[in-house]
């Protein structure tokens, strides 16, 4: 299979000369020589564009702007902008109670430091793992999603080039040839992961990228694209630095990633529809379709390229575009995707084959198809996004990932953000057990683990992302508790966490209903393992922080759904 690199010349794409020409030119982009700090911003309170209506910009027309575009869009970011409170070279300060730093962050930073990668003497991202016992596979890549929880670690700690250098490369990634097979992908795909190749003889590092055709079943990652534009946002407003998203080639990227899921189909439904892998659960599970976890991505990265793209040129078009789908999106997911115990009762009392604009049962889901397990499982006060609606399809499981982006970017309405918070509160035995935190619940085992995993011995019931604890979670749910007023349930997380975490060599994953035990294939020392545990306890140090992952609700659109029971004390 293979893999595009810049010193290759597969299926003709590129000679040797042109090679070494283009790793020049690469070496020489002007992106490399934007300002290393960022401007001194007035602070003076504006109302940005976060906290702008959606109702401003009339549907199916450009935003009407009442001053200059170029005043538009950079008031947007100087009002956004908030300070680093930087925590120590080393050491960060992490007072959860204390004053004195607990032990295992000067450890994890130690960690993460060692993780780095450079190209040509700059370090570019973190690699997955840093296990030396066991065979390193693609874990000594640096993975986009992976690299997400390493960047917000560098920015709350005041260092943002790692994260720029990152940023620049990847999209300079993004411009290259992606073949599998004979069939070429889209021009927008960010890649998987990518590696630096270095050469001693010579003294000369190559990128070598992976767009899917070397995954896991061959699948594109769709996240990547929308992990890129929510951490470009994320470090605009962290350093008040816009130069960079400013960039033509930046503004261009941006548009790409949109074209492809914004372009015209055959759909019914505002969602995305993708293919099982395409997203941190990289194997087939059962999430084709409709997942929660692409959709909370997808909402995500909208919102952020609205405040990133410029409101003039070829970026008005997609602004109009962009409002119209989340208009959309959140209707459809707050309506069909939300579940409480007044929405399980109705489904659980459903007609079928309903024909006519006034149906019901619009997926024609049928009631006997419902899991045992969710009527003891939904507690009396809560709720949650469900893992996939479709064509008579329902996935009932939870995905935790989906559900607490859905907080972040206030998909979930502030009612439905509380109720995600009770039902972990409720199922805390379920959901957190003795290692945060369950990437899906529940696990499928038997003949339909036979069925949906194609029988994965990697996914085999509570382990990897069947039912696995994954640490890395631990950053998402801490910043849904700050964002949702619940930090007591992060810090009992995070207290459970360190109670094994270091000692066990921070693995990758657990296994067990409890997540008890290191997963039988985890790998040692994992990266976003470390960063998520730093970026949790710096978040609830300083919560001021996670405005560079969060968004507010916009408070003109109304709720779709109306108060329920799970709502109700």
């Amino acid at each position: 299979m293979s893999r595009f690199t810049e010193d290759m010349s597969e299926n003709g794409s590129h000679t040797t000369e042109d090679a070494y020409k283009r790793l020049q030119e690469l070496d020489d982009f002007d992106f490399l020589r934007l300002p290393q700090r960022p401007r001194q911003l007035n602070l003076e309170r504006k109302i940005s564009l976060d906290e702008r209506s959606l109702a401003e910009f009339p549907m199916g027309s450009s935003p009407c702007l009442p001053f200059g575009a170029d005043n538009f869009y950079r008031d947007t970011f100087d009002t956004v902008f908030s300070p680093n409170k930087r925590s120590g070279m080393t050491t960060p300060v992490s007072q959860l109670g204390s004053n004195d730093p607990h032990p295992m962050i000067a450890e994890a930073w130690d960690q993460l430091r060692r993780s780095l990668v450079n190209f040509r003497g700059q370090p570019v991202g973190t690699i997955a793992a840093l296990d030396s016992a066991e065979e390193k596979l693609n874990y000594d890549q640096v993975f986009v999603r992976d690299f997400v929880p390493s960047a917000l670690a560098f920015l709350i700690n005041g260092e943002p080039d790692v994260v720029k250098n990152f940023l620049i490369k990847t999209l300079r990634l993004q411009s290259w040839e992606k073949k599998v097979d004979r069939f070429q992908l889209g021009e927008g795909v960010m890649p998987a992961s990518f590696k630096v190749l270095h050469d001693a003889k010579r003294n000369t590092d190559t990128l070598m990228a992976d767009f899917g055709e070397s995954a896991i079943g061959r699948v594109a990652p769709v996240d990547s694209g929308f992990w890129w534009i929510i951490l470009l946002r994320a470090y605009t407003k962290s350093t008040g630095d816009t130069s960079l998203a400013e960039k033509p080639e930046c503004q261009k990227g941006i548009r790409l990633i949109l074209s492809l899921c914004l372009a015209e189909g055959y759909d019914t439904f505002p969602t995305l529809l993708c293919a099982d892998g395409c997203c941190m659960i990289d194997r087939r599970m059962g999430v084709y379709g409709y997942p929660i976890e692409i959709q909370a991505l997808f909402f995500m990265a909208l919102r952020c390229a609205l405040l990133l793209l410029k409101p003039d040129g070829p970026g008005k078009e997609f602004i109009e575009q962009i409002i119209g789908r989340l208009h959309a999106l959140s209707y459809h997911m707050r309506s069909y995707f939300w579940l409480d115990r007044k929405q399980l009762n109705d489904i659980y009392r459903y007609k079928t084959e309903e024909y006519s604009h006034t149906a019901v049962n619009k997926f024609n889901v049928m009631p006997d198809s419902l899991p045992e397990w969710i009527f003891d499982f939904m507690p009396l006060h809560g709720g949650y996004f469900i893992g996939n609606v479709g064509p008579s399809n329902m996935d009932f499981r939870w995905f935790c990932l989906g559900n607490c982006i859905a907080i972040l970017s206030s998909l979930a309405t502030d009612e439905q953000a509380a109720a995600i918070m009770d039902l972990i509160e409720s199922r805390w035995e379920e959901l957190v057990g003795d290692m945060p935190l369950k990437v899906t619940y529940p696990a499928i085992e038997s003949h339909e683990w036979k069925i949906v995993t194609g029988c994965d011995p990697k996914n085999t019931r509570w382990s990897y992302h069947n039912g696995g604890s994954w640490p890395v979670l631990l950053w998402l749910l801490t910043a849904a508790c700050i964002k949702t007023g619940r930090p007591q349930i992060a810090r009992r997380a995070i207290e459970l966490a360190e109670s094994r975490l270091s000692k066990d060599g921070w693995p990758e994953y657990y296994d067990g209903k409890k997540g008890r035990y290191i997963g039988k294939q985890a790998r040692k020392f994992q990266t976003w393992s470390i960063s998520g545990y730093l970026v949790a306890k710096m978040m609830l140090e300083d919560p001021s922080h996670l405005g560079m992952i969060s968004i507010e609700e916009d408070r003109q659109v109304k709720p779709i759904l109306k108060r329920s029971s799970s709502w109700t004390f």
